[in-house]
């Protein structure tokens, strides 16, 4: 990447094997998508008393030379984001679904319907 990786933290305390996981977690994104200029993840901890404990919210913000990617996926209903790595897990896979569908429109392997 041109940019260095950015990582930030919103109402939760910064978490050294929070970022590890994110730094492997773009390092396979880098490996599967050579082009990314940049990206900026941020994780922020969503404090709702009705639940046991807080969901968490992972929006990554991916820049290649044509194109931003934004993921940002609010998981209210879903009791498994109230572990920080199942929520980086699941915004990752989403993103490199993205990065995948991208790669796949700039090779021009995505057939447009004639009507």
């Amino acid at each position: 990447m041109q940019i260095p990786l950015q990582i930030t933290f919103h109402g939760i305390p910064k978490s050294e094997a929070v970022e590890a996981k994110i730094r492997e977690k773009v390092d396979k994104l880098e490996q599967f998508h050579s082009h990314m200029m940049s990206c900026r993840v941020a994780v922020e901890a969503e404090h709702h008393h009705h639940h046991q404990g807080n969901l968490y919210h992972i929006r990554i913000d991916i820049t290649t030379p044509n194109r931003e990617l934004v993921i940002s996926k609010e998981h209210h209903d879903n009791k498994a984001h109230e572990d920080v790595y199942v929520a980086i897990r699941d915004a990752f896979d989403i993103a490199k679904r993205q990065l995948e569908d991208y790669a796949r429109i700039q090779r021009g392997d995505v057939k447009t319907h004639v009507q």
